[in-house]
């Protein structure tokens, strides 16, 4: 009967079920009565990587023989997609030098090949592919899938090859590594996303330099490139203590920031400056201003966070912050026509540290903008101000995930904003 269930959830993708089930006894390798192939098989032709992650936690095997002569890890290094791969990869001691490079010649033959002809090449399938458009399960990237003749595959092969060259300890060099990025010129592409977070977690030297070598480059791909992976790392600590300190790291972003002319780049550059922090602020927030009405919304998007040190300047009497060039822009931004400044406008606003004339109703001024994240941020600006027009915004809003981002801190603001509003109420009696 377990093992019935178990098929069942396993082919409606309903994880929680599966994990249930093998919680109470059901085996992991159960095979499925349609083709004799174990469960696994059926969450990787799924691409359903939760499924995957839970028959592997439970014992599932992910190197077991199969008819065929492959493995489920071959079959996911097939399938092209990293996280898939990522799933079922063990614990790199337990495979074989041989089994290393099995996986290794796999992922570079489809690296290279012309995906549809070869899926034609295994299938003898003679119609049109069909191609689509696939979010990784995480929401990080995406890929195209194409199927033909009963076989899917995805086009995250280049990045399924540098995830397992990292994994094994061979990763290639680093213009290797960006070729293979540059052939899906889309940052959101998961083979672009594999190399650039693969290529951060080196955290060396010899990487740092050589990405920051292409900041002139002609291309802006490989300006793209540089600006995504050295913002990665500047964000990161090097763990061998090699890197460039973040004095350096400023050093290189704030000049690329005042000459990049290409939107995209110039985005990721004043965001890798926006993360500079307090002993710039002067600096950042007059390049934010520079910047306030660039005609790009990518651009106006990370100006908010440039100049979150507007409450660091002179204040009026009472701790309240005077009127100031950075206030005056981040009013307007939130006005901005774009969905996406205005929220990130609203985010800055609701957590700046100091007050400012007119803030509570810029913030209800946001209370019914189209994007629900920024009507939480601005219902969370005015409760944290004890602002009561919070109450109605958040009766709005409901119902609120108390465990959610961003719901979980206007949940917590709202019970904050209560006990001191009963407070109030109970010291005037």
């Amino acid at each position: 009967m377990r093992s019935t269930e178990l098929v069942a959830a396993v082919r409606r993708g309903d994880a929680e079920a599966v994990r249930e089930l093998l919680d109470g006894g059901a085996d992991p390798e159960t095979r499925d009565p349609t083709d004799g192939l174990p469960l696994l098989c059926a969450a990787v032709a799924a691409y359903d990587e939760k499924v995957a992650e839970a028959l592997v936690e439970a014992g599932a095997d992910p190197l077991r023989p199969l008819p065929d002569g492959g493995t489920p890890l071959l079959r996911a290094v097939d399938g092209g997609s990293t996280t898939m791969t990522s799933a079922l990869l063990p614990e790199t001691v337990r495979l074989t030098p041989e089994q290393r490079a099995e996986l290794l010649d796999r992922a570079r033959l489809w690296t290279g090949a012309d995906l549809e002809a070869e899926l034609r090449r295994r299938t003898g399938a003679s119609g049109p592919a069909g191609r689509e458009r696939v979010e990784d399960p995480g929401g990080f990237c995406h890929y195209e899938q194409i199927t033909l003749g009963g076989l899917t595959v995805r086009d995250g092969h280049g990045g399924v090859l540098i995830l397992l060259e990292e994994c094994f300890g061979t990763g290639a060099p680093f213009d290797e590594v960006l070729a293979r990025a540059l052939v899906r010129p889309d940052r959101d592409h998961a083979v672009w996303t594999e190399a650039v977070v693969r290529l951060s977690w080196r955290r060396h030297e010899p990487t740092w330099a050589a990405a920051a070598g292409l900041r002139d480059h002609p291309d802006r791909l490989h300006r793209l490139f540089a600006a995504d992976l050295l913002r990665l790392m500047a964000a990161s600590d090097p763990l061998d203590g090699s890197r460039a300190s973040a004095g350096q790291d400023f050093a290189l972003f704030f000049p690329w920031a005042s000459t990049e002319e290409d939107p995209e780049v110039l985005a990721l550059v004043l965001d890798a400056v926006a993360d500079e922090g307090e002993e710039h602020a002067e600096e950042i927030g007059a390049l934010g201003l520079r910047y306030a009405t660039h005609p790009d919304p990518r651009v106006r998007c990370v100006v908010p966070s440039m100049l979150s040190g507007w409450d660091g300047g002179g204040r009026a009497g009472g701790g309240v912050q005077a009127r100031s060039a950075p206030l005056d822009a981040l009013y307007a931004l939130a006005r901005d026509p774009h969905r996406a400044v205005r929220e990130r406008t609203a985010y800055q606003l609701t957590h700046a540290r100091g007050e400012a004339p007119g803030i509570g109703d810029v913030l209800a001024g946001l209370l019914d903008d189209e994007l629900r994240e920024t009507r939480v941020h601005a219902a969370l600006g005015l409760a944290l101000r004890g602002d009561p027009r919070c109450v109605e915004a958040a009766r709005r809003l409901r119902p609120l995930d108390p465990d959610g981002w961003p719901d979980g801190d206007l949940v917590r603001a709202m019970w904050r904003y209560e006990e001191a509003t009963a407070g109030t109420a109970a010291e005037s009696h």
